[in-house]
C-alpha cells in the first residue's frame, strides 16, 4: 500500500539530516580540539599582546622567544603560531575527515587534498579542509573498489601506494585551482556579513536562531561548520573573536537551571543543582535541553539571556582567542585574552541573570508538576540526538529510583541470541562483576524469547524498537559496539544509583553474575561437549569439536565483508556442522544488523529461523592480513558461529575475554600456527 509522507514527517526528516550533517562536522573538529587549545595557549603567551610579551617587549619572555615562537605578523611566516593555524590545524581536520570515511588510507589522501586548498588561499582553510578531507577518503575508497581483488599477488603495495599518491595529487591540484577560490569567496562573504552585523549592533539577534538550534541539536552544523572557521580567521587578524562565544556561553543554561532550583517542582527541581554543576563546570550543555523541551516557553528565557551575553561582548569588544570546547566556564576563561576578561565574565553573569529572571517569572506562572514532563522531555531529547548520555540520564535518576526497584536482571538480546548477544553479555557481566554487583544476573537471549519480566534490556541500536515491543516495562539501552561500548559504563553507573540503597555496594566481593553458576564445562577445551544429545567428544583436535583445526584459517583470502562471511560460512559447511543454506542465512542476518563486535572482531551467524540448517554447534576462525571493511569498521578476525544448543556460549565467553585483552589480541595477530591460535583462545 502506498504511503504519503506528511509535512511533519518531512520536517522531522530534514531536521535529522541537518543533525547528522552537524554531527559529521563535529566529528572532524572535536578530535582536534586539543590542537586548537595548544594553538590558543601559544598565541596567548607569545604574540605581541601576549601574556609573556605585552607589546614589544615589556613582558617576561626574551625578545628572541617572541620572535621565534610568536611569528604573528605574517601568519604563514616564521615562528609557531602562524604555521600551526595555516598548516597543522587544517591538515588535522582534513586527515580526520578522510579517516572517518576510509580509515588511515582515506586520512592520508584527505590530508594531501587539504594541502591543495591551503596552498591556494591566503586565509586559514578550515572549511576547505572539511570539504577536501572527506572527499579524499570517500573517493579513494571508490577507486580502490574498482580493482579490488584484481591485482596480482605481490603488486598490492605498489598499486595501492601509487594510486593514493596519484589521486591525492589530482585532488590537491583541484583544491588549489578550483575549491580554494570558491571557499575563499564564501569565507569573505560570510565574514562581511558578520562584520556588518557587528557594526550594525545586530549580532545579538543571532541568539534567536542559535539557542533553539542548540536545544534541537542543530548547533554542531552552525558552530563547527561556520562559527569556528570564521572565528579562527577573525582571531588570527585581531587576536580574539566574539564568534567563539555565540554558542559556547554557559550563562543562559546556568540561569535556566538556577531558576528550576528555586522555582521548579518535582523531579526538575530536585535534579537542577547537579545539572547546573555538570553544565557550568563540565561544559555539557545538553543537560539543560530537556528542561526547555519540558516547558517550551522557556526558550524565550535562554534566547533573551543569549542576546544579553552577545550584546555585552559587543559592548566591551571582548572575545576568545580559540574555541572553548567543551563550553565550560573553565575552558572559556582559559581562552580569554587579557583585555577581554571583564567583558567575557560580565557576558556570562548577565546572560545567566537575565535567563534566571525570565525563567523564574515563567515558572511562577506555571504551577504544574514538571517531573513527568522532564522524563518525557529527556526521552525526546535522546531520541533527537540518537543516543543516550550519562549526563542526561542524571536528570531522571531520582525519579527512576522512586518508580523502580533495584536492577537485578539484565538481558542482552540480539536477533538470534547465539552470537552478538553472548559476546556483549560477557563483556557487560565482567564490568558489573568488577563493580561489585554480584547479585545482578546478565543473560543473553533472542529478541523473540524476550518477556516483560526483566529490569534492563541491552540491544544493538537497530534492534531496540523490537525489544521494546517485547519488554515494554524494562529500561532499554542501545549499543553499537559490543566489545567496548561506553554504554556499559553507564549501566554500571545506573546500578550504583538504583542498587546501592538496596545494600549492594561497589565494595562487595566480586562474584560470578552470569546466567548460571560456573560449571566444569566452562573450563573444558574447545573440543568439549558437542551439540545437545550427543556424546562428549574426545581429543583436542577432533573435527566434531566446537572449533576444528580445519575451521581455522590464518590467511583469509576475502577482500570484502560479503566474501568474508562466505569464507567463514564455507568452513562451517566443510566441517559438516551446517547445511549450505546456513551461509545464505548468515548474509541475511548481516543485512539487518551488523555483527561487528568492535576491537577488530566480527562474528557473522545465521538468523533465528535458520537454526534448522545447523547439524551441531561449531565455529570457524579466519584471520586477515589486511582488515576487512565491515560497514565502515575494520575486522581483522572473523569468527563464524552456528549454535544449536548453548554449549558454544562458553567458548564465546572465552573469546570475549581474549578480545578485551590487547596483549592477547596482539598474540593472535602474530600467531603462526593453528595450535598457537587455539592455545590463546583456550587461555
Amino acid at each position: 500500500m502506498a504511503t504519503t509522507e506528511t509535512p511533519t514527517t518531512q520536517r522531522t526528516s530534514a531536521r535529522v539530516q541537518v543533525q547528522k550533517f552537524g554531527t559529521f562536522l563535529s566529528n572532524m573538529v572535536m578530535p582536534n580540539i586539543g590542537a586548537f587549545i595548544a594553538w590558543g595557549l601559544i598565541t596567548a603567551l607569545f604574540i605581541e599582546a601576549g601574556w609573556l610579551n605585552r607589546g614589544g617587549n615589556g613582558g617576561l619572555a626574551p625578545d628572541s622567544w617572541v620572535a621565534n615562537i610568536g611569528g604573528w605578523g605574517d601568519y604563514a611566516g616564521g615562528g609557531i603560531v602562524g604555521p600551526m593555524i595555516t598548516y597543522l590545524l587544517p591538515i588535522l581536520i582534513g586527515y580526520t575527515g578522510g579517516k572517518m570515511l576510509y580509515d588511515v588510507r582515506g586520512g592520508v589522501v584527505g590530508a594531501i587534498a587539504t594541502m591543495g586548498v591551503i596552498a591556494g588561499a591566503d586565509i586559514p582553510m578550515f572549511m576547505g579542509a572539511m570539504l577536501m578531507g572527506p572527499l579524499g577518503g570517500w573517493s579513494m575508497k571508490k577507486i580502490d573498489a574498482i580493482w579490488d581483488g584484481k591485482i596480482k599477488p605481490g603488486f598490492e603495495m605498489l598499486v595501492n601506494n601509487f594510486a593514493a599518491g596519484i589521486w591525492g595529487g589530482i585532488l590537491a591540484t583541484i583544491g588549489f585551482f578550483i575549491v580554494s577560490p570558491l571557499v575563499s569567496a564564501f569565507a569573505t562573504a560570510a565574514g562581511n556579513v558578520v562584520k556588518w552585523l557587528v557594526e550594525a549592533q545586530l549580532l545579538p539577534l543571532t541568539s534567536i536562531f542559535i539557542e533553539p538550534a542548540k536545544v534541537l541539536f542543530l548547533n554542531n552544523a552552525i558552530n563547527h561548520g561556520v562559527l569556528t572557521p570564521l572565528g579562527t580567521t577573525q582571531s588570527l587578524e585581531e587576536g580574539k573573536s566574539i564568534l567563539f562565544l555565540l554558542e559556547a556561553n554557559p550563562g543562559p543554561g546556568l540561569g535556566l537551571l538556577l531558576a528550576f532550583m528555586f522555582f521548579g517542582t518535582g523531579m526538575a527541581r530536585a535534579s537542577a543543582p547537579g545539572a547546573a554543576l555538570i553544565h557550568f563546570f563540565g561544559g555539557i550543555h545538553e543537560i539543560y535541553f530537556p528542561y526547555v523541551l519540558a516547558k517550551p516557553r522557556l526558550i524565550i528565557a535562554v534566547i533573551l539571556g543569549g542576546m544579553t551575553g552577545v550584546f555585552t561582548n559587543v559592548l566591551f569588544s571582548s572575545g576568545l582567542r580559540a574555541p572553548a570546547a567543551p563550553g565550560s566556564i573553565i575552558a572559556v576563561l582559559i581562552q580569554t585574552p587579557g583585555g577581554s576578561f571583564i567583558g567575557v565574565v560580565l557576558s556570562v553573569l548577565l546572560s545567566a541573570t537575565v535567563t534566571f529572571l525570565v525563567a523564574a517569572f515563567l515558572l511562577r506562572m506555571d504551577k504544574s508538576d514538571d517531573g513527568g514532563d522532564l522524563s518525557a522531555a529527556t526521552a525526546s531529547m535522546e531520541q533527537m540526538k540518537g543516543k543516550k548520555s550519562i549526563a542526561s540520564s542524571t536528570l531522571t535518576a531520582d525519579g527512576a529510583s522512586d518508580t523502580r526497584g533495584p536492577i537485578r536482571t539484565i538481558v542482552f538480546a540480539c536477533d538470534a541470541g547465539m552470537g552478538s548477544s553472548a559476546m556483549g553479555a560477557t563483556v557487560l557481566r565482567r564490568k558489573i562483576t568488577e563493580a561489585g554487583f554480584d547479585d545482578v544476573t546478565v543473560v543473553n537471549k533472542a529478541i523473540a524469547n524476550l518477556e516483560d519480566n526483566v529490569d534492563l534490556v541491552v540491544t544493538h541500536q537497530d534492534l531496540t524498537p523490537r525489544a521494546q515491543q517485547r519488554s515494554a516495562s524494562a529500561v532499554h539501552v542501545s549499543v553499537d559496539n559490543f566489545m567496548g561500548s561506553p554504554r556499559y559504563d553507564e549501566i554500571v553507573e545506573l546500578l550504583r544509583r538504583t542498587n546501592v540503597p538496596a545494600g549492594v555496594g561497589a565494595g562487595a566481593a566480586a562474584g560470578t553474575t552470569g546466567a548460571a553458576p560456573s560449571t566444569p564445562a566452562a573450563e573444558e577445551s574447545f573440543s568439549g561437549p558437542g551439540a545437545e544429545g550427543n556424546e562428549p567428544r574426545h581429543g583436542a583436535h577432533d573435527d566434531s569439536g566446537l572449533l576444528a583445526d580445519q575451521a581455522v584459517r590464518l590467511g583469509g583470502s576475502a577482500k570484502t565483508m560479503e566474501d568474508a562471511i562466505t569464507e567463514a560460512g564455507d568452513l562451517l559447511v566443510a566441517t559438516g556442522a551446517v547445511d549450505a543454506a546456513y551461509v545464505a542465512a548468515m548474509h541475511e542476518r548481516e543485512k539487518s544488523v551488523s555483527t561487528h563486535m568492535g576491537n577488530g572482531l566480527a562474528i557473522p551467524h545465521g538468523t533465528n529461523e535458520s537454526k534448522g540448517a545447523i547439524r551441531r554447534s561449531a565455529m570457524s576462525f579466519v584471520r586477515y592480513d589486511e582488515p576487512i571493511d565491515w560497514k565502515g569498521k575494520p575486522a581483522t578476525f572473523v569468527i563464524g558461529i552456528a549454535g544449536k544448543g548453548d554449549d558454544h556460549l562458553q567458548l564465546l565467553q572465552k573469546i570475549a575475554q581474549v578480545f578485551l585483552d590487547k596483549e592477547k589480541v596482539a598474540r593472535l595477530e602474530a600467531a603462526g600456527s593453528v595450535a598457537e591460535v587455539r592455545a590463546i583462545l583456550e587461555g
